[in-house]
């Protein structure tokens, strides 16, 4: 399957964004952070892409992988 696009959540007017990378369009905008993440992460994991959480700043500040993430973690918790 092919790796879709990273989800990136990103302030916006009306609240919060989902926003496909190098997308202009949001896919959904939500009143909350928390719904957009929610939002967000459904999409990657369908995608198998990343999720990218920007904070009011503009800056990302926590995101997830949802495909083959090139570095997995070592520990087998």
């Amino acid at each position: 399957m092919t790796r879709g696009k990273n989800q990136h959540v990103v302030k916006h007017p009306d609240g919060w964004a989902v926003k496909g990378a190098g997308n202009s369009k949001a896919t959904k905008v939500t009143d909350t952070q928390k719904e957009a993440i929610k939002r967000a992460e459904q999409i990657a994991r369908n995608q198998q892409s990343d999720t990218k959480v920007h904070g009011r700043d503009g800056k990302i500040r926590a995101g997830n992988s949802y495909g083959n993430d090139p570095y997995p973690p070592k520990d087998t918790k």
